[in-house]
């Protein structure tokens, strides 16, 4: 692997912004300085060097699998569109959420979960990825199936974080029920349809949830894999989160649910496009609103895999009492130090050579390099 420098650039380091150099050995970080650098190397024409985005939670594979509704795409070749885009978004390690769990409605994709997870071990085993991937078991509880699909899948691949997830109509993200009619309502069935579905999600997910729940919590605690609650609502959420071990909140709906779990030690993590758009298109707390109260730990771009760098950008605009690179922290070492990737997230000697060059354009960052352990990936 060739050392390289990449000189005149806007370094943002863990406490500040400072113009120089930074020297790539042997895939790490060797060395950081201000001002000239000792030796030439790749002129970064004064853009941001940052380190490479670290994204937690993101379904944007699903539709790269299923572009358009009853379609499905070669599930090798959606994996490495997506793994392109994911790299050409400036993320270098991503954890790819998978769904575990089958809809009784028959949408969704928990059932062909395997199919996507055979083509990322090709995928991982051949060398085709530019960024690194996890896996992120996304945990459908009101589902019959769930508990046998995360053990058979735990047995075959690897997993790095497992959420809870709990769509039941009338609490948590939905509990707004005129927002639920209008998500569901989508698909163009007729409503009559819609609302006796709905009561039998409510009667079947109650019974679902309090079952698979308990189960999955103790499955993860023997695995050692880390956990994840999606959604708390109210602070017999968080308080439930908490005697479960969980070290993430994932986009909790209410500001008091988001200060409860972060006042407990949980790791608060909020949308990225809820950043952008100015609010939640569920009509649940501002990602804003956590960051200026301080409970804001880190973004994910959720649905929309560009917005992670365009978040961490936005954000010290937004709310000026964080910092640029306090925002970026919480695209990169915050979301590293919640799941144990202790070797990147930073500019640091010492740490991966995960980069990203960014050149600021209309008030938009643009991402024009990319390296992932000192290769260049984009």
């Amino acid at each position: 692997m060739d050392d390289f420098i990449l000189e005149n650039a806007t370094l943002v380091l863990p406490d500040r912004v400072q113009r120089g150099w930074l020297a790539v050995s042997d895939g790490a970080i060797a060395e950081i300085g201000e001002g000239r650098a000792p030796a030439r190397g790749l002129d970064c024409a004064g853009d941001y060097l940052i380190p490479g985005l670290i994204e937690l939670h993101t379904d944007h594979l699903e539709s790269h699998y299923a572009p358009r509704p009853k379609v499905r795409w070669h599930p090798l070749g959606a994996v490495l569109a997506y793994d392109a885009q994911i790299t050409a978004s400036g993320i270098t390690t991503v954890f790819d959420s998978l769904r575990a769990g089958s809809d009784p409605d028959g949408s969704g994709l928990g059932s062909e979960l395997e199919q996507l997870a055979d083509a990322i071990a090709t995928a991982r085993a051949g060398d085709l990825f530019r960024a690194e991937h996890f896996t992120h078991l996304r945990c459908e509880l009101p589902s019959t199936d769930v508990l046998d699909t995360v053990a058979n899948f735990t047995a075959r691949y690897p997993v790095g974080l497992i959420s809870l997830m709990d769509h039941t109509p009338g609490q948590r993200q939905f509990r707004d029920m005129e927002k639920y009619y209008t998500y569901a309502t989508r698909g163009g069935r007729p409503m009559d349809e819609i609302r006796a579905n709905t009561e039998r999600k409510i009667r079947d997910g109650r019974a679902l949830n309090a079952k698979n729940r308990p189960a999955l919590v103790q499955f993860a605690r023997e695995m050692g894999i880390p956990l994840a609650s999606h959604d708390d609502t109210t602070l017999a959420d968080v308080d439930l989160a908490v005697g479960e071990g969980v070290r993430l909140a994932e986009f909790p709906t209410t500001l008091a649910a988001a200060e409860a779990a972060h006042r407990q030690g949980i790791t608060v993590m909020m949308g990225a496009p809820n950043l952008i758009r100015g609010g939640s298109h569920s009509g649940n707390v501002a990602a804003l609103a956590l960051a200026e109260a301080g409970h804001l730990d880190i973004l994910s771009s959720d649905y929309v895999p560009a917005s992670l760098l365009m978040a961490a950008f936005l954000l010290p605009e937004q709310a000026p009492a964080i910092t640029l690179p306090e925002a970026l922290a919480t695209v990169t070492a915050n979301p590293a130090r919640a799941t144990g990737l202790t070797d990147r997230g930073a500019l640091a000697p010492g740490l991966r050579a995960d980069l990203v060059r960014v050149q600021r354009a209309e008030g938009v960052p643009v991402v024009r390099e990319v390296w992932r352990a000192g290769r260049r990936v984009a």
